[in-house]
């Protein structure tokens, strides 16, 4: 049965929100109501499934995004059965990397809400996400049981903070203070659900007289927002004529889809309530790959294309993780788009122009395996065997005219510390080592510092670095020395200067060396990065030697001029230059590109950049202004004060990142460990000649 599923009824969704949300905890109840699971396991155990590294089980918090299949036929066995491929995500910022890749390859998103936190601040980081990517959503408030719970104030939040348009489909029920089910809109009934079993089973019901008022004016709000715009329905409601179930269904399932509403339903995963309605709404609302517009592609000559959802094309998928396996080796998680391809087949590389043969295809269950035969258009599935894809490159089918698929985008790091090996014989295995994971994740980056000769790892925080070095000392058995965080600070200049001229000229009896080139240097847009631009026109240096030239000013600029900090932002032009027949050569251009952009960058006003955070601090009301004294102290630009829940308020600024060492300790101590805070890159800004002084 489950082999003969349709395209129609496949869903490829994310469960993302704020850290501590019940991201995981919601996961594993809709392993156990799908019968993957015949347990529930309990994150506070350390046992839940899809958070299956020791790191993760420890910690108590999802670090990678890992993946699932479910099969799903309605709460009432009364649909057609369903594949739900889930990824579930990070909710702490140091690993947004995978939220960012998640949002890029599914079609649809539950964004999970506290019922007593609210909209908090790294849930605002993840639906600025999922609206980057034009992914539909349904919100899912969760958490209802706890005291102090809020379902209405969190709807009118939503569309105060985040701008979303939510339309509550489910409603809280409580009985004696004590949340019991739920009054579904659409069938006006209400659910209960029944201890036993881990509430797998449940009852529906008349909606209780003291209900029903509120029940009808929530009714009435959503059969509005789901006939708007749609002027037979209008006049249909208008005229006092019954709107069909089916047609209600029909209505908001296509708003959805075009992101013009979010569907809003509550429960608590915790206590088994209100998963199955999740499901039922996961079915009902979000689209299936057949429902997309297509993707963007390029072909040969850099034409965008658009890449239509059909089986009967070419095979077309991307690669959004990849995974070092213990057992099986490189795991290459993928997105098919269209076309579909069986085990043993030929995949090209269209982003490095390579072929290799796929060796197995995989079903991923957390981490667990399932080998499957073929995958075809809209489905996620790994494979093995597959050695030179990255994180963000394009499986194509066949070798002729390949489409490469948009990028996923990665943050640049910005926080750095050293590593020294203790074991002179694990030198050689670190390289490696590292290597497999900038593949795992595009966010972590390595290089040697040539003074020092030590290795420096960088990544979007501490903990990101915690986890990455935790990671290398369990599964390589590497004994490290570990170097106090240090923050990526960057170069770039404030003014512009032509005509500085770089030469290198040796003569030592027969051949010589002769290289001399002349560059204009820009100042750049903040953001802009690095850019080469040839001027050349005359021939005064041949082409050949252009591309060296251009690698030699980029390497360059990656180890600094002033500081020893990759310089950005800035423009190198080659407008003049002379050679020799003999004596010139590829190294002797390098070195005289090398002697021109430093002597040009020394000239033209440089100044150091720093990073700057966009922080949330969300604290008790009674400490704020302490909170705000401390922060002023750590040269915080304040933006805005929001209330939150609960009598809590959310500070939000732009901190630099060199003062946000042990801000978790600070902020504990302060508020007596009910404050948290999270934070995310913003914006290089130039340091201040005060702070300067402490680099020279």
């Amino acid at each position: 049965m489950k082999k003969n599923i349709t395209i129609n009824s496949i869903r490829n969704i994310g469960i993302s929100a704020h850290i501590d949300a019940g991201k995981t905890t919601t996961t594993e109840r809709i392993l156990f109501y799908t019968g993957i699971n015949h347990k529930i396991g309990e994150v506070h155990e350390g046992k839940a499934t899809m958070d299956w590294m020791d790191q993760e089980q420890e910690r108590g918090i999802t670090i990678t995004s890992a993946a699932t299949t479910v099969f799903w036929s309605g709460s009432k066995k009364n649909k057609n059965i369903h594949k739900i491929n889930i990824i579930d995500t990070p909710g702490h910022v140091d690993f947004t990397i995978e939220v960012e890749r998640s949002m890029r390859i599914i079609d649809g998103v539950c964004m999970l809400y506290c019922a007593v936190g609210g909209v908090q601040s790294q849930s605002e980081t993840v639906w600025k996400q999922s609206v980057k990517h034009k992914v539909s959503k349904i919100i899912f408030i969760n958490k209802m049981d706890r005291i102090g719970s809020n379902f209405y104030k969190i709807y009118e939040d939503l569309k105060l903070k985040l701008k979303a348009n939510p339309v509550p489909i489910y409603i809280p029920y409580f009985l004696n203070n004590n949340f019991s089910g739920v009054i579904d809109l659409i069938s006006f009934k209400l659910i209960i659900w029944k201890e036993i079993n881990n509430g797998m089973f449940f009852d529906f019901f008349e909606i209780p007289e003291d209900y029903f008022e509120i029940s009808c004016k929530w009714r009435n709000n959503l059969i509005e927002k789901a006939i708007l715009d749609n002027d037979i329905f209008i006049e249909k409601y208008l005229n006092n004529k019954d709107i069909l179930t089916s047609d209600i269904l029909t209505l908001l399932r296509e708003k959805t889809i075009k992101n013009k509403i979010q569907p809003m339903l509550c429960g608590t995963s915790l206590k088994n309530k209100g998963v199955q309605c999740l499901l039922d709404a996961i079915v009902d609302f979000l689209p299936s790959p057949e429902d997309s517009l297509g993707v963007t592609g390029y072909d040969n000559s850099g034409k965008s294309v658009i890449i239509k959802p059909s089986e009967n094309e070419k095979f077309i998928a991307l690669a959004f993780k990849v995974v070092n396996d213990p057992f099986i080796g490189q795991l290459i998680f993928f997105r098919v788009y269209s076309g579909k391809i069986s085990c043993g087949s030929i995949v090209y590389n269209a982003s490095k122009n390579k072929k290799e043969r796929l060796g197995r295809i995989l079903r991923i269950h957390a981490n667990k395996k399932e080998d499957i035969k073929f995958i075809s258009m809209g489905d996620i599935a790994a494979a093995a065997g597959l050695k030179s894809f990255y994180t963000g490159d394009t499986l194509n089918g066949e070798e002729g005219s390949p489409v490469i698929l948009e990028k996923i985008f990665s943050p640049d790091p910005v926080i750095s510390q050293s590593l020294t090996i203790k074991n002179k014989s694990d030198e050689e295995k670190i390289f490696i080592v590292l290597e497999k994971l900038n593949r795992e994740d595009p966010s972590f980056k390595y290089n040697i510092n040539n003074e020092s000769n030590q290795i420096i790892i960088s990544g979007m925080g501490e903990l990101h670095l915690e986890v990455l070095v935790e990671k290398i000392r369990r599964e390589n058995n590497i004994d490290l020395i570990i170097g106090k965080p240090k923050v990526s600070y960057r170069e770039t200049i404030k003014s512009n200067i032509n005509n500085i001229e770089g030469k290198y000229i040796r003569q030592s009896g027969g051949r010589g060396q002769y290289g001399h080139v002349i560059i204009n240097l820009e100042s750049g847009l903040r953001g802009s990065g690095f850019k080469f631009i040839n001027n050349i026109k005359s021939g005064s240096i041949p082409k050949e030697y252009i591309p060296c030239i251009k690698k030699s000013i980029e390497d360059a600029a990656k180890i600094g001029v002033i500081y020893g900090y990759p310089v950005i932002d800035i423009i190198v032009i080659l407008v003049d230059g002379s050679y020799h027949d003999v004596d010139s050569s590829e190294n002797s251009f390098k070195i005289a590109s090398n002697i021109a952009f430093r002597e040009a960058f020394k000239k033209a006003s440089p100044i150091l950049l720093e990073p700057i955070m966009l922080l949330h601090t969300e604290v008790p009301s009674e400490n704020l202004g302490s909170i705000i004294s401390d922060l002023s102290s750590k040269r915080s630009e304040l933006l805005i004060i929001e209330d939150s829940s609960n009598d809590y308020k959310i500070i939000k600024s732009n901190t630099p990142l060199s003062e946000m060492f042990n801000y978790s300790t600070t902020l504990r101590s302060m508020t007596k460990g009910r404050g948290f805070y999270n934070m995310a890159f913003n914006f290089y800004s130039e340091v201040s000649q005060n702070i300067l002084k402490n680099f020279v």
